[in-house]
């Protein structure tokens, strides 16, 4: 059997300024690939800037099959930074994990939620209130995983390793806002054994 992978998102899964072949849901192909699990390319729904209801806009206009093997969301570090009521993405982002669940044919054991990385750590945000940044997206990651924890679907936090950034340039990418191929490889290595055995 090839399994099929939808990944949902924005600038961070879509993999802003690295190569395709760095893109964590590429990387996580790969990974299982060689691991001898049949995948096939993931089919991603992201663009960078995304927020919570851009990416609800997109969906309905591509409408996606309900018959992925493993879905993945990754959603809110937008609605965050253009500052928009923390009620919205609560509300959007339960919509859109049931949405994921049901791509993954109602399947919510192949379904997860990567959290939402802390950009306040990057150069990009050194003059705009790190501390803030990482507080306010603490509350987003903190609801996003109580609803992941209501619908009993894996929530893979990332946040803490995506801190380290503040002392290692390398888990940035050049334009000194998103991660690297290095950070995207490590997030990968944090939910790779959750998603393995997802598809046993």
């Amino acid at each position: 059997m090839t399994y099929k992978y939808l990944a949902l998102g924005d600038s961070y899964t879509i993999g802003e300024s690295v190569a395709p072949d760095e893109r964590w849901p590429h990387v996580l192909q790969g990974r299982l690939v060689g691991d001898g699990i049949k995948m096939e390319v993931p089919k991603i729904i992201a663009t960078t800037g995304w927020t919570t209801d851009e990416l609800q806009a997109a969906i309905d206009k591509e409408k996606p099959a309900s018959n992925y093997d493993l879905v993945s969301l990754l959603i809110g570090v937008n609605n965050q930074y253009r500052g928009y009521p923390i009620e919205q993405y609560q509300k959007e982002f339960e919509s859109l994990l049931k949405q994921s669940i049901a791509f993954a044919a109602n399947r919510v054991e192949r379904t997860f939620v990567i959290s939402i990385p802390d950009y306040g750590v990057t150069p990009f945000a050194a003059d705009k209130n790190p501390k803030k940044i990482g507080l306010e997206l603490d509350e987003y990651n903190r609801l996003a995983k109580s609803i992941c924890q209501r619908y009993k679907v894996a929530f893979i936090d990332i946040t803490p390793g995506s801190r380290k950034a503040v002392s290692d340039e390398s888990l940035v990418a050049e334009d000194g806002l998103h991660p690297s191929g290095k950070m995207y490889k490590e997030w990968v290595d944090a939910a790779y054994p959750t998603v393995k055995s997802m598809l046993k």
